[in-house]
């Protein structure tokens, strides 16, 4: 059931006042709407205010807190301010469709009840295909104001919350993409050397039509895992749907096709020119933005190296989770370097999963070619650099972790060298992580 455009306004103010840890007894003074000098609610609002101008200080052309910051206005019933605040906002972006429906229906607040977002006498008169978008627009709102506590949530380096889904970047990445899909948050990391990744900027976006894991061509929905953005296609060379550029990524990825999934196309991509925006659900599987934040990053999108972690929701750690989690990971890998180093075959080979697979292997067929290979060797040095750690959402019934480490790897022996590219999938067995997948 849709929540009124009244009590939405409330639940933005008070996801946002649970995270700056305001008390039960001033969040239930949230709701009386009675916001007046000296009062806690004030200053509440105030800080939901801070939040808001911070993103745009960082970002100007934020024109979504632009949107919540109107909301905010209306909610302390400063109805003057909300309005100037919304007819700035679509003087830049006239198309802002949902902006539009929202400043009408302040107008309205002035002499009626408001009974939901855009329900009122004039648009409940709509033919079924414009309900159709308006109920596309409740959605979008709904969204985007549960999208604003988890980017606040985000950005709180004081609740230090970082992603279990990128735990190293290596040097070669100087950026990360993190999708939530639950909350439609497109979320983007810059690497720190030897420090947790920084979030740099959040965005709404819109994904495939239907929810849940994509699995086959036409399914139309948004696939989960880690991929990497593999080119860049410019507005010259796309239909206007796309809007103004596309980043392909490569699903389906190794192991994708291992678990038998099809389709392709899933791109990160613009929005057609007539709109400013697309709902929430709205794809073929794709990751949609907004012309404007489109622009706004394809800079930091590098073809071949730029990773984009999709989940349904992220799995948020503490700092001192996330280094253990890191830790425990690169420990593992030195290890596999390590025991493949001495030429122990066996102490090699226990690094591998029962289930392992490579292009043409299994474990058996690989454990044979190592062993030959092996025999032929009287030293090897192996040398690990440019190191990126990035999880995988936990899917499917039985909830296996895995994580892709993707490395360059210097490799030195008797009779053989070699400097390429390695991508390992590696999948956690009780406390230790066994490879499953191996490839160039």
């Amino acid at each position: 059931m849709l929540k009124t455009f009244y009590s939405l306004c409330v639940f933005l103010l008070m996801l946002t006042s649970s995270v700056l840890s305001e008390q039960t007894q001033m969040l239930a003074s949230l709701g009386t709407g009675r916001l007046t000098s000296g009062q806690e609610p004030l200053r509440s609002v105030d800080k939901v205010l801070a939040q808001l101008n911070l993103r745009l200080r960082n970002y100007p052309q934020d024109y979504e807190a632009q949107l919540l910051r109107g909301l905010v206005y209306f909610k302390a019933g400063e109805i003057a301010r909300a309005l100037d605040e919304l007819d700035s906002l679509l003087e830049k972006v006239p198309d802002f469709h949902l902006a539009q429906m929202i400043r009408g229906d302040i107008l309205l607040s002035r002499v009626t009840p408001l009974r939901g977002i855009g329900n009122n006498q004039f648009l409940n008169q709509l033919k079924p295909e414009q309900r159709r978008q308006l109920e596309s627009l409740r959605l979008e709102a709904t969204v985007r104001l549960k999208g604003a506590r988890s980017s606040i949530m985000a950005f709180d380096r004081a609740a230090q919350r970082l992603p279990k889904q990128i735990l190293k970047l290596g040097e070669s990445v100087e950026y990360a993409v993190l999708v939530e899909k639950s909350s439609h948050r497109f979320y983007l990391y810059q690497r720190q050397p030897d420090q947790p990744p920084k979030l740099v900027r959040s965005y709404y976006v819109s994904t495939g039509k239907k929810e849940g894991n994509k699995s086959v061509r036409g399914d139309l929905r948004t696939p989960e895992g880690v991929y990497f953005i593999t080119t860049w296609i410019p507005q010259e060379k796309l239909p206007d749907k796309y809007g103004v550029g596309a980043f392909p990524l490569n699903y389906p990825n190794e192991l994708d096709r291992r678990q038998g999934k099809t389709g392709y196309g899933i791109w990160l991509h613009g929005t057609e020119s007539r709109y400013y925006s697309r709902p929430p659900l709205d794809s073929e599987g794709c990751m949609v933005l907004t012309n404007i934040d489109f622009n706004s990053l394809k800079k930091e999108m590098q073809p071949g190296a730029t990773p984009v972690v999709i989940v349904e929701n992220i799995d948020w750690l503490s700092k001192d989770e996330w280094w253990r989690e890191r830790n425990r990971l690169l420990s593992d890998l030195e290890r596999w370097r390590q025991d493949w180093e001495s030429l122990d075959v066996d102490r090699y080979l226990s690094h591998y999963s029962d289930d392992f697979w490579s292009k043409g292997y299994n474990l058996k067929s690989w454990s044979q070619r190592k062993r030959r290979i092996a025999k032929n060797k009287s030293y090897q040095k192996i040398k690990l650099s440019d190191i990126s750690l990035l999880a995988y959402p936990q899917t499917g019934s039985d909830k296996k972790e895995i994580v892709v480490a993707r490395f360059q790897q210097d490799y030195q022996s008797s009779n053989y060298n070699n400097d390429v590219g390695k991508r390992l999938y590696l999948q956690r067995n009780n406390n230790n992580w066994k490879i499953i997948y191996e490839g160039y």
